[in-house]
């Protein structure tokens, strides 16, 4: 993917050294250099000549193009004139159509804190904390929260009118309410001062669960309760989160994500005015649940874009003001990426994903704890999540500037794809009768299981890098015996489902899942790696296979360059390793191949022999001389993995 970047560093540099040449020709008393006249753009003619050199005859398309999951391709350079027919570059911070957000003045966010606990006291508690570290929103649970003396014990001593409360959980969102509209005036606050949102979203839930809070009806009689109330006495609150999160973390695309959310947003709004109430004070009361995840500039333009789609979807309803277009973000750290092996890797995904979530503008951010894949996160986890957010704000001064993806080349063509593909994959559910429609019909399920399965597939055969887990694993890592998998960190109804259910999940689990369980094992298997002949080979394929094996724990014994095969087998039975890993050069494999298992049958031993790498041309033989599998970067690694760790298992 870097090829073109050192087409353009060997162009300037041959660009350079003509200036440097003309600089020292030229007489004391001549003209000054104009720099920037001497280095003119450099035409996207001149950029394909380079890289077609430097590829060598490879096909451009498969080593360059990114081909995403939604099915567009993603040019590996974009150039200004790639900018010429985008038609948001026109508009500025704050001014329709928003893809530039909605703040004018800084960059500032809300850090927000999720408390994962269940109990009222240990909820404020640990809500205080975050407040005294610099927290100003919380998530707080209020499931256990029925009587106004349990609501008023979880906000003890929270300052209402200076930090935003979110809850995230409840029995009932109505009652809950109620229950701080209760406190408030208890406290006597300015109610007008009081910021957050509930986690009220009859549609998600319905996704989530195959079947309504409690009915369809029911539940908008509800949400125009709630919409009623909080624009009557709470303005500043947000009465209906869209939950674009849990699309997310089932494995969906960017693009489905975009489009799904949008679609639920369109239904809150069609439901809520055939009750009577108008688009602004609608969408005045809903805000999107976005999650962040891995990709970096993706997740940058995906803010971006759906903010623009947004506004140009509410205009249709004719609101009475600009203001209604606009478009309120929370954005909370993926789960789907997170692992359990090599937990502090989680520290620098919320990090690449917090920075996306900020430069794209977003109200308020969440991340994760890290160690939230396998425990309720503590203080220690929690700490470390607030000052992601801290240091980004205070140490690296990202609040200071709007927008600073405006005008990049490859940001804003990743915005408008994402905007043309999520525009159509929109109006297919427009097409269906619209979201709950196309629920019903299991077509939002089906499409993004789809996604999720290609994503699967793309981590099996390590195509995607999950680091720690199924590629650069920490080899000597034992955590089966301290610590189980979260189980709680997606919960699923346990009633009967009138429709088919989304199934969120992380994507390292199945990985994970044979590790863990190689780790219960009363001997854990080990691969004695037989390096043998050409330098740069051994050395390649045993650091492919350690890592291979690595993957799911199994013990690495890497013996190196022996002064004849039958010293190496020696070691090798010596080593008791129930698996022998040939690590050569295919050309020496003709030979190795054949006598170490000979002599290995000699000598009595049952090991199972693998080769590292696939020599087509001479496998039949290898296989007829005794070699019992053959390890590559083509393999299918979690199913491949899976058969060896059945194999010892049994």
């Amino acid at each position: 993917m870097f090829i073109y970047t050192f087409a353009l560093n060997l162009l300037n540099i041959n660009q350079f050294n003509k200036v440097m040449n003309q600089g020292n020709n030229q007489d004391n008393e001549g003209k000054d250099l104009n720099l920037i006249d001497l280095f003119p753009p450099i035409s996207t003619e001149e950029w394909e000549k380079q890289i077609m050199i430097d590829l060598k005859g490879a096909d451009y398309d498969k080593k360059l193009i990114w081909h995403t999951l939604d099915g567009f391709k993603v040019k590996p350079y974009y150039q200004e004139e790639d900018l010429k027919s985008l038609e948001h570059l026109n508009s500025n911070p704050n001014g329709y159509p928003f893809v530039r957000g909605i703040k004018t003045k800084d960059n500032n966010w809300e850090i927000r804190q999720d408390i994962y606990a269940d109990d009222i006291e240990k909820i404020n508690e640990q809500a205080l904390i975050a407040i005294s570290k610099g927290v100003v929103s919380l998530g707080l649970r209020a499931k256990k929260v029925t009587n106004k003396e349990q609501m008023q014990q979880l906000l003890k001593g929270i300052d209402l009118s200076k930090i935003a409360i979110n809850f995230t959980s409840s029995f009932s969102y109505p009652a809950i309410l109620d229950l701080f509209i209760s406190e408030i005036k208890r406290q006597g606050i300015d109610e007008k001062l009081v910021r957050g949102s509930f986690n009220f979203d009859p549609i998600s839930y319905l996704l989530l669960h195959g079947d309504y809070y409690t009915t369809k009806d029911n539940n908008f009689v509800e949400a125009s309760y709630m919409l009623k109330k909080v624009k009557e006495l709470l303005p500043s609150f947000k009465a209906i989160t869209i939950g674009g999160s849990y699309i997310h973390n089932a494995g969906a695309s960017v693009v489905q994500e975009i489009s799904f959310c949008l679609a639920s947003g369109c239904e809150y709004i069609n439901m809520l005015m055939g009750k009577g109430h108008k688009v602004d004070d609608i969408v005045n009361a809903i805000t999107f649940n976005m999650s962040s995840g891995t990709s970096y500039f993706m997740e940058i333009a995906k803010i971006r874009a759906i903010r623009y789609l947004w506004a140009k979807i509410v205009e249709q309803y004719n609101p009475s003001s600009e203001n209604a277009m606009k478009m309120n973000i929370h954005a909370s750290c993926s789960l789907w990426n997170k692992t359990m092996y090599d937990p502090y890797g989680n520290v620098l995904r919320t990090t690449t994903e917090t920075m996306s979530a900020v430069i794209a503008g977003v109200q308020s951010i969440n991340v994760a704890p890290f160690d939230i894949t396998y425990k309720e996160p503590d203080e220690f986890s929690q700490h470390i999540a607030r000052n992601v957010q801290l240091i980004l704000k205070h140490e690296s001064y990202m609040d200071k500037i709007i927008d600073p993806a405006a005008g990049s080349y490859y940001i804003e063509n990743l915005t408008n794809l994402l905007i043309e593909n999520s525009w159509k994959l929109f109006l297919t559910i427009d097409e269906k009768g619209g979201f709950l429609k196309a629920i019903e019909e299991n077509f939002i399920q089906s499409e993004i299981e789809n996604i999720a399965l290609k994503r699967d597939i793309d981590i099996a055969s390590r195509k995607t890098t999950v680091l720690g887990v199924n590629q650069y694993p920490n080899v000597t890592e034992k955590i089966a015996n301290n610590v189980q998998p979260n189980y709680n960190l997606f919960k699923t109804s346990q009633k009967t489902s009138k429709y088919k259910t989304l199934r969120r999940y992380r994507g390292a689990f199945a990985f994970e899942e044979i590790r863990l369980n190689v780790e219960k094992l009363e001997k854990i298997p080990s691969v004695f790696l037989f390096s043998y002949g050409n330098v740069s080979m051994r050395i390649a394929r045993a650091t492919f296979i350690s890592n291979f094996f690595g993957c799911i724990g199994f013990n690495i014994i890497n013996y190196t360059s022996p002064c004849n095969i039958e010293e190496g087998v020696d070691e090798f039975l010596k080593s008791k390793a129930e698996i022998i890993v040939i690590c050569s050069s295919d050309e020496e494999y003709a030979s190795i191949g054949v006598e170490l298992p000979k002599l290995l049958k000699e000598k009595g031993s049952k090991a199972k022999i693998v080769i590292a790498g696939n020599p087509i041309e001479i496998i039949d033989t290898l296989k007829n001389a005794g070699v019992d599998d053959f390890i590559h970067a083509k393999l299918n690694a979690l199913e491949t993995l899976n058969s060896y760790y059945n194999q010892f298992a049994n």
